[in-house]
């Protein structure tokens, strides 16, 4: 039983171990998404103000 006891315990340390080193790649993926939808915002937002503005321009 205790064979097994240390084995588990060694697994458990090796997966928190490789989660501690891969945490910082999740901030990464999580600033790109970020970035992605900022920039799609960004052309939408630029699409809508240019149709909005060609509208306006054909009210005078």
């Amino acid at each position: 039983m205790s064979r097994l006891t240390s084995v588990l315990l060694m697994l458990q340390l090796a997966l928190d171990h490789d989660r501690r080193r891969d945490r910082g790649s999740v901030t990464t993926e999580h600033v790109l998404w970020a970035v992605a939808v900022i920039a799609i915002v960004a052309i939408a937002v630029a699409a809508i103000r240019a149709y909005v503005q060609s509208q306006a321009g054909q009210i005078n």
